[in-house]
């Protein structure tokens, strides 16, 4: 049952475009016996289904540009690459807590300063 709920929460998360992976990557961690590279691959792969959704749901209501698409997608898959190449040669323990903090500042960007951006 917890892990029905982990998908069910990290797919609405993922679909809204905040980052399934932000709740998927810890729960798969603490609820396994997985490294954080196999929770970061599963995330990778559960990823996929919920961005064609969101993605189709996007396009449909008019809220992608497409002349901003291609030069972050090229990007993107450049950023994906040397990321990827990261991922499988750091020691998990250290990947594990770059994530945390990573989750961390995040976290404190979406508390503090992200509302207070959109009102100017």
């Amino acid at each position: 049952m917890v892990f029905i709920l982990i998908g069910l929460f990290s797919g609405i998360i993922g679909a809204m475009g905040i980052g399934g992976g932000t709740i998927l990557i810890p729960a798969l961690i603490l609820f396994t016996t997985l490294d954080q590279q196999q929770a970061q691959s599963i995330n990778l792969i559960s990823f996929l289904p919920v961005a064609i959704v969101a993605l189709f749901t996007h396009f449909k209501n008019k809220n992608i540009e497409i002349k901003l698409c291609l030069p972050l997608s090229l990007l993107g898959i450049l950023g994906a690459i040397g990321g990827s190449f990261l991922a499988v040669n750091l020691p998990s323990e250290l990947l594990r807590r770059l994530f945390g903090i990573f989750l961390f500042f995040m976290g404190l960007y979406e508390f503090f300063w992200k509302e207070k951006s959109r009102t100017k």
